[in-house]
C-alpha cells in the first residue's frame, strides 16, 4: 500500500488529491494550521487508519521535521510527496515589504526544501519515490503584482529538476505540474476581497483562457494520480502544464 504525504491537503486541489488517494487505497498524511479542520476531514471520510493529520506552522523548521517524523511513525515510509501548500501575496516589487517577502519565501520555498531534506532520506532508503511540485504560470515572469510569488515558483522548478537529475539513481523521480487559474477557495476569497464576484471572475476568465473557463479542483487530479502511480515509473524531470492553454 502506498503512502502519500501532502504539504497541505485540507483545501482546494490538495484536498481532492487526498480523497482520490483514499479511493485508490493509499495511506495519506496531510497538514494544516487548524487541528479541528483536519480532524473533521478524517471523521467525515471515516478513515482514521488511513489518514494522519499534522497541525503545523510552515514557518517553523522544527514543525516541518516533526511532520515527517510523525508520518513515518504512523505509516513507516513515504512513497510520494505532493508539495501543494503556498501563499500568493498581491504585491509588486516596489510595494513588497520585508515581512511579506519573508512569509512567501518561508511557506512557498523554505518549507518544501526542508521537508524534502527529510523525505529524500526515507525515499533513498527504500529506493523509490515520487515528488510532485505544484507550480504556476507565474514561474516565467509573473504578473506585476505577484513578484515574490513568481520568484518562489521559478525556484521550485529548479529544485524539481535538481532532484530529478541527482536522485534518479535512487529510484526517485521529480516532476513539476503547472496548475493554471483555478477556482479554489483561496482564489475565490482573494477575488471577493478585490470586489470581484465568482460570476464576474468566470466571465473574465472565459475571455482570457483559450479553452474558455477556469480550471476546477478536479482538473489536475488525473495527472497527479498518474505521477503518484507506478505507471509513471520512468517519468522524471517533466513539466506538465494544466492551464487550459493559458500562459502569462
Amino acid at each position: 500500500m502506498k503512502t502519500v504525504m501532502i504539504l497541505g491537503g485540507t483545501k482546494g486541489v490538495g484536498n481532492e488529491i487526498l480523497k482520490s488517494c483514499l479511493n485508490k487505497g493509499y495511506n495519506v498524511s496531510f497538514c494544516g494550521r487548524n487541528l479541528d479542520e483536519g480532524n473533521k476531514i478524517i471523521q467525515s471520510l471515516q478513515s482514521a487508519n488511513e489518514l494522519y493529520f499534522h497541525k503545523i506552522d510552515l514557518n517553523s523548521i522544527q514543525e516541518i521535521e516533526d511532520y515527517y517524523i510523525q508520518t513515518i511513525k504512523k505509516f513507516g515510509n513515504i512513497d510520494a510527496l505532493v508539495l501543494y501548500a503556498g501563499i500568493t501575496p498581491i504585491t509588486s516589487i516596489i510595494e513588497t515589504e520585508e515581512d511579506i517577502y519573508d512569509s512567501v519565501f518561508n511557506i512557498n520555498l523554505k518549507a518544501p526544501f526542508f521537508l524534502l531534506k527529510h523525505v529524500l532520506k526515507s525515499m533513498m532508503k527504500f529506493k523509490v519515490g515520487s515528488i510532485i511540485f505544484f507550480g504556476s504560470p507565474h514561474m516565467d515572469y509573473g504578473h506585476i503584482d505577484r513578484a515574490s510569488y513568481a520568484l518562489t515558483k521559478s525556484a521550485l522548478y529548479t529544485l524539481s529538476n535538481h532532484i530529478a537529475h541527482h536522485y534518479a539513481k535512487y529510484g526517485i523521480r521529480s516532476n513539476y505540474v503547472v496548475m493554471g487559474w483555478t477556482d479554489t477557495e483561496g482564489e475565490l476569497k482573494l477575488r471577493a476581497e478585490e470586489g470581484v464576484s465568482e460570476e464576474e471572475l468566470n466571465n473574465i476568465a472565459s475571455n482570457i483562457i483559450p479553452m474558455g473557463r477556469l480550471l476546477n479542483k478536479l482538473d489536475p487530479i488525473p495527472a497527479i494520480m498518474h505521477l503518484i502511480s507506478d505507471e509513471s515509473a520512468m517519468t522524471t524531470g517533466s513539466l506538465v502544464r494544466i492551464t487550459g492553454g493559458h500562459y502569462i
